[in-house]
């Protein structure tokens, strides 16, 4: 069982290693130069810009280090940027096999097609964890080393639920790597669906137009919340798990069904 998921799995161990290595040196960074944001007056600094924005990424609150950290590191880096990375990555999945005709000998396998597919999107969880388990612990002895205070429980619990929405920021781009088999249109739908849902959810937060968001998977982790006070949103991690399931089913029936010439 899961042979399939096991040898991608060991094929993506280097860009697990990357990412987490990536991470964890930009966690650093911003404890390390947190102290410096304490004496900014950053009411004054960002007053001219617009409330949506600053309610949308959490501005507000960056003058703690985990408001800091909500902002430059989970709002940008973990919500956009790594959320765009993985549905990129997993774009390529089957659309990638199709284009290079690698896929005729994992079809001539005695395994069937959703088998195949569904194991691939798996290993995805190499990376996804991997990074959510070494990141918290880097965050913490960094911020305990330099007298910084970051509550454990509330970056345990934001990892916990960043592990559901980066798994369907990859469903995301599963179910385009599927439908559309050429790589390079799945990539960029993949990644101009996560960019567009993501303006969505910061730009009309507060306005006549807010219910937009709900269709955007940022919507349902908001890493200020968790991290600046203490609140966790797990029903919102159901449901990114629950899109993320549909999404990867979509997938796999059309993967079964399609005619692949």
């Amino acid at each position: 069982m899961f042979e399939v998921a096991r040898y991608e799995g060991e094929r993506r161990a280097m860009l697990a290693l990357t990412i987490v290595v990536a991470a964890a040196f930009y966690g650093t960074m911003f404890v390390a130069i947190a102290p410096s944001f304490t004496d900014l007056d950053l009411a004054s600094l960002f007053a001219e810009l617009p409330k949506q924005l600053t309610e949308g990424l959490g501005i507000e609150s960056m003058n703690t280090l985990s408001g800091i950290l909500s902002v430059e590191l989970y709002q940008v880096g973990w919500l956009l940027v790594l959320g765009i990375y993985l549905a990129y990555n997993a774009a390529s999945m089957i659309a990638g096999e199709i284009e290079s005709g690698r896929i005729d000998s994992l079809l001539a396998a005695p395994v069937s097609r959703t088998r195949l597919a569904g194991e691939e999107f798996l290993s995805l969880l190499l990376p996804i964890l991997a990074i959510n388990a070494v990141t918290p612990i880097v965050l913490f002895v960094a911020a305990s080393f330099l007298d910084e205070t970051l509550d454990p429980v509330n970056l345990v619990v934001l990892h916990a639920l960043a592990v559901p929405y980066l798994l369907c920021c990859a469903a995301v781009g599963f179910v385009f790597s599927v439908f559309l088999t050429d790589e390079s249109h799945a990539r960029i739908a993949a990644v101009g669906t996560l960019v567009v849902t993501y303006l969505l959810e910061t730009v009309f937060i507060g306005t006549d137009y807010e219910v937009l968001g709900t269709i955007a998977p940022m919507n349902y982790i908001d890493p200020t919340a968790i991290l600046v006070d203490g609140s966790y949103d797990f029903a919102g991690g159901a449901i990114l798990l629950v899109a993320a399931a549909v999404l990867v089913l979509a997938g796999l029936v059309r993967f079964g069904r399609m005619d692949i010439g």
